[in-house]
């Protein structure tokens, strides 16, 4: 009966520290947890605390911007993650950007693609370019020279033209008065033919009126023939003088 008793009581024993262990690790890891809990609360109180001090009311991107800093820590965008916007940030920023200063060189690639195009786009050398531009220059001097001179041929004609024109507006201005003292003969002729006043539109007037310019057109063709035949016997008298004076 002793027996019986001592392997109950030992077999309570066991259960007992079981037991014990048991919920002693079940406290310890509620523990652990609440300590995790305890961080993150007290992470998000900072964050809280810290967005309530930040009162320009700015995004983080532009608080950073403000202050100097790189605007996100971390990508945002496909863009964020191109070699051109980190060697910007690492331009601006410098190593406080976190970019390696390794992505700022161009690789040999790049370097391929940029002497390639250099071939194309800039095909002669820097010798053959300053012979182009100096041709160019001296084109352009002899031209300037050539038209100078323009200028000063011309220059020294203008008094000339201005005489020639002056006598070109007073033979039409003449031309003009002539015509219009013709016409009025004209007139005062057909006028002093009927004896009487006569309106220059009645009909009679105008039909002796055109029969007085063809009699006078006749006669002025007659005198224009009479000079020249004047100017013909001129020239052959002259003719004939020299001849007799060769002989």
């Amino acid at each position: 009966m002793n027996l019986c008793v001592r392997l109950k009581c030992f077999r309570y024993n066991i259960f007992g520290h079981l037991y014990r262990y048991s919920t002693t690790s079940e406290a310890i890891e509620q523990n652990e947890q609440v300590i995790i809990d305890d961080s993150d609360v007290a992470q998000a109180k900072e964050e809280e605390i810290n967005k309530k001090r930040n009162i320009s009311r700015l995004s983080m991107s532009h608080h950073n911007l403000v202050n100097g800093k790189r605007p996100y820590d971390y990508p945002m965008s496909l863009a964020h993650l191109t070699v051109k916007y980190n060697r910007k940030m690492y331009g601006k920023y410098g190593s406080a950007s976190g970019v390696n200063p390794s992505l700022c060189w161009p690789t040999r690639a790049d370097i391929r693609e940029k002497l390639e195009y250099e071939s194309e786009a800039y095909p002669f050398t820097i010798q053959e370019m300053m012979e182009t531009t100096r041709q160019k220059r001296l084109a352009e001097e002899e031209k300037i020279l050539k038209r100078d001179q323009e200028i000063v041929a011309k220059m020294a004609k203008l008094e000339m033209w201005k005489k020639e024109l002056r006598n070109k507006v007073a033979k039409k201005t003449a031309e003009a008065q002539a015509a219009k003292d013709k016409k009025e003969r004209l007139v005062e002729e057909v006028r002093r033919h009927f004896g009487f006043k006569l309106d220059s539109r009645d009909e009679r007037f105008q039909e002796m009126l055109v029969k007085r310019e063809k009699e006078q057109k006749k006669q002025e063709k007659l005198a224009r023939k009479e000079a020249k035949e004047k100017v013909m016997i001129a020239k052959l008298q002259q003719k004939n003088a020299e001849i007799s004076e060769n002989k």
